[in-house]
């Protein structure tokens, strides 16, 4: 008799851990590693924005142009070709002040990523707080969460961005004052919180409505476990996979509706540098000066793309099923 043949487990599935398992997948994604090092460059970008501001010996607020003569003409607008740009301004001058783009851009990117990541991690802590709330303890208390949900979720959300930051404003400053720059930058973070969490609240609940009749759950139950214990031990780790693909795509939504904010007037304003404010800037002057735009718009595009990659390929990773 021939004994039978046994089957041995992969060798790349031996002795690996889920999350080993997770990194092998993204690892082999090469839109996933592109996606991930250009997100690491732009935050990288946003904290060292003071060194390269030093090292390339400009700051955000001097207005060359203005200071010096010879590099903006009769009109406000730079007198060397495209845009100014040359070997002591790498991408240009901005018409009218005269400064430097560059730095510009580099603090206007840490402005903005400031805020988005700040409401980001407020939004996905409220969205798994209430989620896993509603979807476990269910009954009434799902219910009035649930319809809580569903009322924010009913108002537009960009005009209401638009509606709510004055009001915010007006509540400790009075309209005659100028608004401060950090209050600015505070109820900018409150608004963007405000209105964005419940989708993730949502689909948690959902996710959590199925989970909680799943045997091992009923399992904790049995042994005497805590809600805590159960939610902790049980319920999260079943949940990372829709947390962080929705956080990597919450913030560069999030980035986009403060540059929109800013755009429109109601964000962060002169002089403090804001990716969205140059984007007004720009509008003003593209006609005469399309360069002044360019490279704000170039890195905007650059930006949300490769977040957007990164989530899909987070998702895949952890989850090879979702793979197209």
């Amino acid at each position: 008799m021939t004994s039978p043949t046994l089957t041995l487990p992969a060798p790349e599935l031996t002795g690996r851990s889920p999350g080993r398992l997770m990194w092998l997948r993204f690892r082999r994604d090469r839109a996933g590693v592109v996606s991930a090092c250009v997100v690491v460059f732009f935050f990288a970008v946003a904290a060292a924005a003071p060194l390269i501001s030093k090292l390339y010996g400009k700051t955000p607020t001097a207005t060359y142009g203005l200071d010096e003569t010879g590099l903006l003409n009769e009109y406000g607008y730079p007198i060397a070709p495209n845009g100014g740009i040359s070997g002591r301004f790498w991408f240009g001058i901005e018409p009218t002040l005269g400064r430097d783009v560059l730095t510009q851009l580099v603090y206007g990117i840490r402005t903005s990523l400031l805020i988005a990541a700040a409401a980001t991690v407020l939004c996905v802590a409220t969205g798994v707080l209430i989620g896993v709330t509603a979807g476990y303890v269910g009954g009434r208390t799902d219910y009035f969460l649930g319809r809580f949900i569903d009322l924010l979720l009913a108002f537009p959300q960009q005009l209401s961005f638009v509606a709510f930051t004055p009001v915010v404003y007006a509540l400790f400053v009075s309209p005659e004052k100028e608004t401060p720059t950090y209050l600015r930058v505070v109820t900018l973070i409150v608004v963007l919180w405000a209105l964005g969490w419940m989708g993730l609240a949502r689909l948690l609940r959902g996710q959590v409505l199925s989970l909680r009749e799943r045997e091992f759950v009923e399992a904790a139950k049995v042994t005497g476990a805590s809600p805590w214990r159960i939610i902790t031990r049980e319920l999260l780790p079943n949940l990372w996979t829709p947390i962080l693909v929705q956080s990597t795509l919450m913030l560069p939504a999030l980035v986009t509706a403060e540059a929109g904010l800013s755009f429109i007037g109601v964000g962060i304003v002169e002089p403090t540098p804001d990716w969205g404010r140059m984007f007004a800037n720009g509008a003003k002057y593209y006609e005469s000066d399309i360069t002044y735009i360019f490279f704000p718009g170039i890195a905007m595009i650059v930006f949300v793309v490769a977040f957007n990659l990164l989530g899909d390929s987070v998702r895949d990773a952890f989850d090879p099923r979702t793979q197209r």
